[in-house]
C-alpha cells in the first residue's frame, strides 16, 4: 500500500473511534438523567411489637401531700448553766436516753457537799437529842422509859409504901404523928419530883421530833441537789435523728432555751384530703402506696393510721393520716408526696409495655400497627404493673404496639415486624 492510502485509513479510524465515544458520552448522559428523575424507595422500619392486654387491676384514690415527722420534739435542760460539752451534731442519730449536752456542774457538785453536811450535822443532833430520852431508832416514846423518870416512878412508889405503912401505924398508936407527916411530905416531893421529870421528858421529846424533821429537810436538800446534778446531762428523750443544735460550747442556757430538735423518721405521717364521695370507701388499715421526686421510680408502702370523724365544710374532704414505712430514713419530712390509698375493689384495665410509649413535646405515644404502618395514637397513662403500664385512652385491647424501635416512627411510617 502506498503511503498515501495508509494515512486514508488511519484518519478515517481516528474518525470511527471518535463518533463511538461521543454516542457513549450520550447514553451515559441519558441514563443518569432518567435515574435522576426516578422514584426513592420508601423507607421500612424494622419494628417488634406486643398486643395491648386486658387485667384486673386494684382500684386507688390519689391525692399530694406533705410528709411530717411522726414525733418530734424540742429539747430544753431543766436547770440554768454554761454549756460543757456537745454530744451530736444536726443529722446525728441517737438513742434514747443519749447524751446532747452536758453542762459545768462544779457548783452543783459543791451543793452536794453542803447538804451532805448538813444532814449528817442534823442526824448527830437527833442522836444526841434521842439519847437524853433513852429513845432508840424506831422506838415507840415512852416517857416511863427515861432513866431519870424511872428512878422518880421508884422514889415516888417507894414514897407511897412508906405513907400507908405510916397510917396504919399513927392510927395504932405506934409512931407519933409527926413521923407520918414527915412520910406524906416525902411522898408530896417525890410526886412533883416525878410529874417535873415526866414534863421534862414530854420537853425532850419534842426536841427529838424537830431534830427528825430537820433531819427530813436535809435529806430533802440532799436528794434535790443530787436529782440537779443529773439536769446538767441533757438526754435524748427519744430515739430520732437531730434536726436543729443550736448550743454551743461555753453559751450559757436556761429551761426556756432549747438546745435540740429530735425527730422520729420511721414511720413518717402523710396527710390527705379525701373528697366527700369517696369517704365510704376509706378505711383505717388500708394499704397506702407513697412515691417521691427524689425516687420516682421506687415507692413506699404504709398504711392509713387515723381517720378524722368530721368533713371541713369549705372544701367538703376528710381528712386521712397514714404511716409510711421509712426504716432507712431515705424520706424525710417536708418532702412532697403523692399518695395513693388502694382501694378493695379491682377494675379492668389496658396494658401495654412502658417500652412502646414515646413522648413528643410533652404529650406521651404509642404507635399502633396496622395494614404494615404505624398510626400515632395520643394515649393518658395510669398506673404500672411490673414492666407494663395502663392506658387509660386512646387504645383498645388487642390492638398491635410498636416496642422496638418506637423513636425511628412517625405517623404512617412503613414497617416490617
Amino acid at each position: 500500500m502506498s503511503r498515501s492510502g495508509f494515512l486514508k485509513l488511519a484518519v478515517t479510524g481516528l474518525a470511527l473511534t471518535a463518533a463511538a465515544l461521543a454516542l457513549a458520552g450520550c447514553k451515559r448522559s441519558a441514563g443518569q438523567s432518567n435515574a435522576a428523575n426516578a422514584s426513592p424507595t420508601p423507607n421500612v422500619v424494622q419494628v417488634s411489637t406486643s398486643a395491648a392486654i386486658v387485667r384486673q387491676l386494684p382500684q386507688f384514690f390519689e391525692g399530694t401531700g406533705s410528709l411530717a415527722a411522726n414525733q418530734q420534739t424540742d429539747v430544753a435542760p431543766e436547770t440554768s448553766g454554761k454549756v460543757a460539752a456537745v454530744g451530736v451534731d444536726i443529722g446525728s442519730f441517737v438513742s434514747k436516753g443519749q447524751m446532747l449536752v452536758k453542762l459545768e456542774d462544779a457548783d452543783f457538785k459543791d451543793r452536794i457537799l453542803q447538804a451532805q453536811a448538813q444532814l449528817d450535822q442534823q442526824k448527830a443532833t437527833l442522836q444526841q437529842n434521842m439519847a437524853k430520852i433513852g429513845l432508840k431508832p424506831g422506838q415507840k416514846f415512852n416517857p416511863e422509859n427515861v432513866p431519870e423518870v424511872a428512878a422518880a416512878r421508884a422514889a415516888l412508889d417507894l414514897a407511897e409504901k412508906n405513907l400507908r405503912r405510916s397510917e396504919k401505924l399513927v392510927e395504932s398508936g405506934d409512931i407519933p404523928r409527926a413521923t407520918y407527916d414527915l412520910q406524906k411530905s416525902q411522898r408530896d416531893q417525890a410526886a412533883e419530883q416525878y410529874q417535873a421529870l415526866i414534863h421534862q421528858a414530854q420537853q425532850n421529846y419534842a426536841a427529838v421530833a424537830n431534830s427528825q424533821a430537820a433531819v427530813d429537810a436535809a435529806q430533802t436538800n440532799l436528794s434535790l441537789a443530787k436529782r440537779n446534778l443529773t439536769y446538767t446531762v441533757v438526754p435524748a428523750p427519744m430515739a430520732g435523728y437531730v434536726s436543729e443544735r443550736p448550743a454551743d460550747v461555753g453559751e450559757y442556757i436556761s429551761p426556756q432555751q432549747k438546745v435540740a430538735t429530735i425527730v422520729s423518721l420511721n414511720p413518717l405521717r402523710v396527710r390527705i384530703d379525701v373528697p366527700e364521695q369517696s369517704i365510704p370507701q376509706v378505711h383505717a388499715g388500708e394499704s397506702v402506696s407513697v412515691t417521691v421526686a427524689a425516687y420516682p421510680d421506687r415507692s413506699f408502702a404504709g398504711r392509713v393510721a387515723r381517720i378524722s370523724p368530721s368533713v371541713t365544710p369549705s372544701s367538703r374532704t376528710m381528712t386521712v393520716e397514714a404511716d409510711v414505712d421509712n426504716p432507712n430514713a431515705e424520706l424525710k419530712p417536708g418532702q412532697f408526696a403523692t399518695i395513693r390509698i388502694l382501694l378493695p375493689q379491682s377494675a379492668p384495665a389496658v396494658l401495654v409495655p412502658q417500652r412502646a410509649l414515646r413522648t413528643i413535646s410533652g404529650a406521651t405515644y404509642v404507635f399502633v400497627i396496622k395494614n404494615g404502618f404505624a398510626q400515632q395514637r395520643l394515649v393518658q397513662t395510669g398506673q404500672t404493673e411490673g414492666d407494663l403500664i395502663e392506658l387509660k385512652s386512646g387504645i383498645a385491647a388487642d390492638e398491635i404496639v410498636a416496642t422496638g424501635n418506637v423513636d425511628q416512627l412517625s405517623d404512617g411510617s412503613a414497617v416490617r415486624q
